[in-house]
């Protein structure tokens, strides 16, 4: 099941839900005023860049260069 995140336009409140099925639109009831207009929203995703320090990886193609 996807997790998608909804955006209220009655309140502003964003919060996430699991859903079934993304074919079928379900009705979205807003958790803080119970409005049913909530929309999906793009949601940002968190990615993992490199760390400063030396590296704990046993692949030198991981580890510092030079």
């Amino acid at each position: 099941m996807p997790l998608y995140e909804y955006q209220c336009p009655d309140c502003d409140t964003r919060f996430e839900r699991l859903v079934r099925s993304s074919e079928s639109a379900p009705t979205i009831a807003c958790p803080t005023c119970g409005g049913e207009r909530s929309a999906r929203v793009l949601s940002m995703f968190a990615t993992v860049g490199p760390r400063s320090g030396p590296s704990t990886s046993s692949d030198p193609a991981c580890g510092p260069v030079g």
